[in-house]
């Protein structure tokens, strides 16, 4: 199977977060749980400016998502406001997929969607290589779906936002490390298929 994907520039916000984070050399619990946050802060962002969803859905699945996050569980805003919405779980894909074309719009870049990920290997090495970009991508809900050593990676999630940030960590932290500016692709996941990789990359 051949994915072809574009390179996802990262988001303006995402980008500076992400470089204060790395300059700060901070890889503790609480950074990656800050960097869930500003995922959270910048769905929201698009969301009301969209307004793909009513203020008063918005303000509980936010309060809902940051009391996951305060538990240690990991938790995106999109697929809580489809469950407080009362949709049935056969309905959730559809309707998470609505939402995340909705976030994508609003964006300056594109991120596919990609179907068959399932298929793909977990890039266990790289994972152990890079702890923290494990520990990010588990709180974020943005399995890396390949890594070529460290000159081709790539990054999908229901919410395009969180690709994008963590995209945006890998370049930064393998540039740190290796001196080079990795190949990075941010894309998109179906809610069936980001549900199947975070049990199989997150254990979620």
């Amino acid at each position: 199977m051949t994915l072809t994907m574009l390179a996802a520039p990262p988001l303006p916000a995402a980008h500076k977060r992400a470089e204060e984070w790395h300059e700060n050399r901070r890889t503790t619990h609480d950074d990656v749980w800050d960097m869930a946050d500003a995922c959270l802060e910048q769905t929201a962002t698009v969301l009301r400016k969209t307004r793909a969803v009513s203020a008063t859905e918005l303000a509980h699945a936010i309060a809902l998502t940051r009391a996951s996050h305060a538990k240690g569980e990991p938790a995106d805003l999109l697929e809580m406001i489809a469950k407080i919405q009362g949709h049935a779980e056969e309905h959730l894909n559809r309707v998470i997929l609505d939402l995340g074309n909705k976030v994508a719009s609003a964006l300056s870049v594109c991120h596919p969607l990609i179907p068959f990920v399932d298929r793909l290997l977990a890039p266990s090495a790289f994972y152990d290589s890079f702890n923290h970009i494990h520990k990010s991508a588990r709180v974020l809900l943005s399995p890396v779906i390949y890594a070529e050593d460290t000159d081709a990676i790539g990054t999908a999630s229901v919410n395009p936002v969180a690709a994008a940030i963590l995209a945006e960590e890998i370049r930064i932290t393998v540039f740190k490390r290796f001196g080079i500016r990795p190949f990075v692709t941010a894309a998109r996941l179906d809610y069936e298929n980001w549900t199947f990789l975070s049990r199989k990359h997150f254990e979620l």
